[in-house]
């Protein structure tokens, strides 16, 4: 062999050396969105979120002095295709962390997560995956599933709670109806029966549940429905996209309905969309403010945005900033764990635990104050309650009709709930 030659394999030895430290460098976490599937109207400004806040985080030192490789992929709201990623995340260089997204993934992947210590942090709310222990007996154990926000379920009891107070304040007689509306399936079910137990309680007359998919599409036969059933309050559990063709087929049908939604059945670009349709509608928020809103911690937002809007110009949904609250509780599990032993799944999942009310560095005024414990993943029961209000035209540029006030997210109230045993993992 040549001297050239025995240059030139030693050089190809430290270059894959190198790659191999370098990878060995980096903190492995997996990525589910949204980008082109059932849920991609907000999945695309959260998975933007979730992508920005580690690229702002490697940006600024990463975790520990090692760069995050966020392995981001559009899955489609395909349950086989997070299955086929999960394979591949927890195989070989195993990752540290998942940040999630949809119901039917999550809850098909808990064991999965359980049996190879992988915290996933997910979109998904199901208070299915807030019994750590499985004790409450409501639900399987789900020791390594995470979110942030009141529960899909939480967030309907609040909902509930405040539609009966706004029957009595408006003086009517008689038992409220209420319906539960959405589509067959994990994500919009994940409250059903949470829901119509608490509206009994609180003395609505529970209706049969409609049925209206995921896409966008003509709900003029559901509306009819509604219409006839003379309900007072429906919660739409689906995403803002097929919610707006309801709204606004329900407001041609001229049916006289209080419309409350989940989490992400409404926001800033729904209502643009949905016009006066969707003026009204009662829905829960995760954080504290808005894009725009006056907190300490918008400071950082506000950098996050701009690794990829440099511009500052493109106005953010309040599922970016609820994404961005997210990733950076993940940041800092990670960097406990990175203190305390390693970054593996399982010193990852106890980073969670580490303190009470917590709130994200420098994010004051923007992420709401959350607890996980090893016998409760529900972060908190609190539940800020806002409505939409469309006063004009919502033609034109997102950043003017909010600035104009044409389109805003009032807050209405903020429900406390009790911590019940009987509603853990329910």
């Amino acid at each position: 062999m040549t001297m050239k030659s025995l240059l030139t394999s030693a050089s190809l030895a430290l270059l894959i050396a190198g790659a191999s430290a370098s990878a060995q460098a980096q903190i492995a976490v997996g990525h589910l969105a949204d980008y082109s599937g059932g849920t991609s109207d907000v999945g695309t400004p959260y998975g933007q979120g979730v992508v920005d806040t580690f690229a702002w985080i490697n940006k600024n030192g990463g975790i520990g002095g090692k760069q995050v490789n966020l392995d981001s992929n559009d899955y489609g709201y395909q349950v086989p295709r997070a299955i086929a990623l999960y394979k591949k995340w927890s195989g070989g260089e195993k990752v540290s962390a998942i940040m999630g997204w949809g119901t039917a993934d999550t809850e098909a992947l808990t064991g999965f997560l359980a049996q190879d210590k992988i915290p996933d942090i997910s979109g998904s709310y199901s208070a299915a995956l807030t019994d750590p222990t499985g004790a409450g007996g409501k639900a399987k154990p789900a020791p390594y599933n995470f979110f942030y926000g009141p529960s899909y379920s939480d967030a309907l009891r609040a909902e509930l709670t405040w539609a009966a107070e706004d029957w009595k304040a408006k003086g009517k007689s008689g038992k409220p109806k209420y319906v539960h509306m959405g589509a067959n399936h994990p994500y919009p079910n994940a409250p059903k029966a949470a829901g119509e137990a608490i509206a009994a309680e609180l003395g609505f007359e529970v209706l049969p549940p409609l049925v209206f998919a995921l896409s966008p599409g003509d709900y003029s036969a559901q509306c009819l429905s509604l219409k006839s059933s003379g309900a007072n309050y429906a919660y739409l559990g689906n995403t803002a996209a097929s919610n707006i063709s309801v709204m606004k087929a329900c407001k041609a049908a001229g049916v006289d309905i209080q419309f409350m939604s989940n989490v992400w059945g409404m926001d800033e670009n729904a209502a643009k969309a949905a016009s006066d349709a969707a003026d009204g509608v009662i829905f829960p928020l995760r954080t504290a403010v808005g894009w725009g809103g006056n907190a300490p911690g918008m400071k950082i937002v506000q950098e996050i945005s701009k690794i990829s809007d440099p511009t500052g110009k493109i106005y953010r949904p309040v599922h970016y900033i609820a994404a961005i609250c997210t990733s950076l509780y993940m940041k800092e599990a990670i960097e406990w764990a990175a203190k305390n032993g390693g970054t593996s799944g399982e010193n990852v999942a106890k980073g969670f635990y580490q303190k009470k009310d917590w709130v994200p560095a420098g994010m004051e005024g923007v992420c709401n104050p959350s607890t996980w414990t090893d016998k409760d993943h529900r972060p908190t029961t609190k539940v800020d309650l806002y409505r939409s209000k469309v006063s004009g035209s919502t033609d034109g540029d997102l950043n003017d009709l909010m600035a104009k006030g044409t389109i805003k997210l009032e807050k209405v109230k903020t429900v406390d709930l009790p911590r019940k045993p009987e509603w853990h993992g329910w």
